[in-house]
């Protein structure tokens, strides 16, 4: 069977025309000292697992898509560990970018190059540095998601909140769309910024209410026009730069227009005017999600959420604990010893001791960026 021309591509069932993106950027601040800029925590393995964030990502993806139809987005500095990680990983398929630019213009990016491949690519948005629990229910979510993005929305997943998160955002869905799929797609309302506790609680009490899991399915087409609406010019020189690429032009023009682009998160071009004008959807979810955004979600999701519990990440790590909680990671071979220390966060590498508390753990963060100001920028 001969591969459909671009005039009978519709023929084609939507999820093999759903081409898998893994944008795999963003230093981890929150997860220094073990995230840095030359191993980000994309590339680690925060689970106990052996395989990296990315590399879960990769295999989580396998069934809904075929190699030829996953592509991963990062940057140039991390090319060959990403070639390493992911030897099944076409060439024509690793997009890198000469400077981080956020979301907008990475997955943009990906969309432009999909775009000319086939005008009716569907695209799938899924970070490389989530962990996902729930391979089955995760699947189907977004297979209806590709339903739905098919008929020209946008589509996000939304997770159902096992507890009031504070360090997660969340979606106000509406009114179910039975038209779009048979169950769990719902208009969305609004996109909400991370609450506070009391407001978290009221959330998960009152219900209506989604984790936002940052995955986004649309149309290649449909999602750089709704993109183009807030930043034309943005959407300009990506679709220019993917013109080229692949070509003898390609470096020269991306290193001619890269550089301009604005740096801004593709929920403020795509998500939150999509969701106004009444063009997004949530699908909602159930499977076991978290961004493992601080040592307190590393924390969590070794000990399974048993507060209790010490957790400890690293091969041969070396941990003496008497009635003590929370988490040693450790890349030395010194014994890290601990008594009568709750929710205690213990970060052993080669140049730096990190120790602070659960309660703290977004707040080191604010070290990394006190750390570039006064020059430690060495250790970053």
């Amino acid at each position: 069977m001969t591969d459909p021309s671009p005039a009978d591509a519709r023929t084609v069932p939507a999820i093999e025309r759903l081409t898998c993106v893994i944008p795999a950027g963003g230093v981890g601040s929150r997860l220094w000292p073990l995230s840095r800029a030359n191993a980000p925590k994309f590339l680690l393995d925060l689970t106990g697992s052996g395989d990296s964030l990315l590399r879960a990502t990769w295999d989580r993806l396998t069934p809904i898509a075929p190699a030829d139809r996953i592509m991963v987005v990062t940057g140039s500095a991390h090319r060959e560990s990403v070639e390493a990680q992911l030897p099944e990983l076409l060439a024509e398929n690793l997009v890198t970018e000469s400077e981080p630019k956020d979301s907008s213009a990475a997955i943009g990016l990906a969309a432009a190059i999909l775009e000319l491949r086939d005008p009716d690519a569907i695209l799938g948005s899924f970070a490389a540095d989530h962990v996902i629990r729930g391979n089955v229910l995760f699947e189907r979510a977004i297979r209806t998601a590709v339903q739905a993005a098919d008929q020209g929305y946008i589509a996000t997943i939304g997770i159902h909140p096992s507890h009031p998160a504070t360090g997660f955002g969340y979606i106000e869905s509406g009114a179910a769309r039975g038209d779009l799929a048979p169950f769990d797609v719902y208009d969305v309302t609004s996109f909400v910024e991370k609450p506070d506790e009391q407001t978290a609680r009221d959330y998960v009490e009152h219900g209506g209410f989604l984790w936002n899991a940052g995955m986004f399915i649309a149309r290649a087409t449909v999602l750089l026009d709704q993109m183009a609406l807030a930043e034309p010019e943005l959407v300009r020189a990506l679709r220019e730069i993917a013109a080229a690429w692949g070509t003898d032009q390609a470096a020269s023009v991306r290193e001619r227009l890269w550089h301009g682009l604005p740096k801004i998160a593709i929920d403020y071009t795509v998500a939150e005017p999509a969701a106004a004008a009444g063009k997004m959807v949530c699908v909602a979810a159930h499977f076991e999600w978290d961004d493992v955004g601080d040592f307190a979600s590393v924390a969590n999701l070794l000990t399974r959420g048993r507060g209790s519990d010490l957790a400890v990440l690293g091969d041969g790590a070396q941990v003496l604990s008497d009635a003590s909680s929370g988490i040693v990671v450790s890349e030395s071979d010194r014994l890290v010893a601990l008594v009568g220390v709750e929710d205690v966060v213990v970060v052993d590498t080669a140049d730096v001791l990190l120790v602070t508390s659960k309660a703290h753990a977004q707040d080191v963060k604010n070290l990394v960026t006190r750390m570039r100001v006064t020059g430690g920028g060495h250790l970053l």
